[in-house]
């Protein structure tokens, strides 16, 4: 019996643990755990996972299960640490293999070695790299230590180096007889600890979870709008769906991957046009890619107060400094705007999570990990590479050569000229 663990990698086309599942010919299950520890509160206060992510998840997970059933999959779905969960179906099933995703980041890595530990002897696991662009195995270097520190450097090289490889097509579907009656139940907001919610009508994200919804969002933003062709002129904007791709979000809980995405925007290349917006979706890839292997390269220090460069800053943690920001009633309105942005829905564009994290990290000199955290918290496109990869770059321990500020008040009249965003959080009503 094989056993498919999926983590951040909720998909059934382009799954390479899948696919290696299904070439066996062996009888084969899966498994989502919703870990507790994700819905606990950190050591700043935060929940790791609150209502909006949590929400994109459970639709997530839905659309999932209904898509394995297709193929004659059962996805147990349990709301238990992975560590004891998944020994239980390997013993209860007899599972002499296990697929996932490779993770290398501290509390994933403990999760695997709990997983490891707690199975009968010779079950194997079987790791795969499953969330590049460009595939560990392909890049021009010898090992992690010669990834560039500066994104330029690497994109340039790795460019002219480096091949996107096919994607794995969805797998035929097993005999009926694969599939396992089963009870588990998919957990409810209630059922994580989280309250209930209404999607705010200003939102700038008001799509669901789910690899059904994610190819829906290319349809509709490649193919029938062919917004594509404009990304990189409204990548900037602030107001509605539109302004891009919001790909972000399915990226994030794999239900698409980035090579998927990449071969679209090839097809809509020869398609339709080829232009600097076609190349500039492919260009936030390689920007993921490369937080992903800072990561790889650096470790745990992406976690650390001092960075990957061992920075000696005197931050501060100021109560009331945070809650003004957090609350959104800092000096400026338009981080104000982009907070309050935040907290009601769980997105936020990138111009204002650069702008909010500057005036966090650099203008009021505030613990960067805090700032990291609460991003973590609230937002659905959460990724771990990328979240920490972006903050210790906008706080001057990371990856920028020129440890640059923002300027709050000249990026809100470039970004916000007419004061419409502004104007959208700060003088409206929740539901009005």
């Amino acid at each position: 019996m094989n056993l498919v663990w999926f983590k951040n990698d909720l998909r059934t086309i382009d799954h390479t643990g899948l696919s290696l599942a299904s070439k066996t010919k062996n009888p084969t299950i899966a498994v989502y755990c919703f870990d507790p520890k994700q819905f606990k509160k950190d050591r700043f206060g935060f929940k790791k996972t609150e209502k909006y992510r949590a929400q994109f998840l459970i639709e997530t997970v839905t659309e999932l299960r209904e898509n394995l059933e297709k193929l004659n999959i059962t996805l147990f779905v349990v709301n238990e640490e992975p560590e004891f969960a998944i020994p239980k179906l390997v013993k209860n099933y007899q599972v002499e293999r296990i697929y996932f995703q490779k993770e290398w980041t501290f509390e994933e890595r403990n999760i695997i070695e709990g997983v490891r530990v707690n199975c009968p002897n010779g079950t194997s696991l079987i790791e795969t790299f499953d969330q590049f662009l460009w595939h560990p195995e392909d890049l021009p270097y010898s090992n992690y230590s010669e990834i560039p520190k500066v994104f330029t450097n690497f994109r340039k090289y790795c460019e002219k180096q480096v091949d996107v490889r096919p994607i794995v097509n969805k797998i035929d579907a097993f005999p009926n007889e694969n599939l396992i009656s089963q009870s588990t139940q998919i957990p409810s907001l209630h059922d994580l600890g989280l309250s209930d919610f209404e999607i705010d009508k200003r939102t700038a994200f008001p799509f669901k979870g789910g690899e059904n919804q994610a190819n829906l969002r290319i349809e509709e933003y490649f193919w029938e709008t062919k917004n594509l062709q404009y990304y990189k002129k409204t990548r900037n904007g602030l107001v509605g769906k539109d302004y891009s791709s919001k790909l972000s979000a399915w990226l994030a809980n794999g239900s698409i991957s980035a090579r998927m995405i990449y071969w679209e925007v090839q097809k809509f290349e020869k398609d339709v046009i080829k232009n600097d917006s076609t190349y500039w979706l492919i260009f936030e890839l390689i920007w993921r890619d490369f937080f992903k292997y800072v990561s790889l390269k650096h470790g745990d220090r992406i976690f650390k107060i001092g960075g990957i460069l061992n920075a000696d800053y005197d931050w501060d943690s100021n109560e009331h400094t945070r809650k003004n920001w957090i609350n959104g009633t800092t000096k400026y309105d338009f981080v104000n705007a982009n907070m309050l942005e935040l907290s009601n829905t769980g997105w936020m564009s990138n111009r204002g999570r650069q702008n909010v994290a500057s005036f966090w990290a650099k203008e009021s000199k505030q613990d960067w990990r805090i700032g990291a955290a609460y991003f973590e918290s609230l937002l659905i496109d959460y990724d771990v590479h990328s979240n920490y990869g972006n903050w210790i770059y906008n706080s001057g321990v990371g990856n920028d050569p020129r440890d640059r500020i923002f300027n709050i008040k000249s990026q809100a009249e470039r970004y916000d000229e007419s004061g419409t965003f502004t104007r959208l959080w700060l003088q409206n009503s929740l539901f009005d």
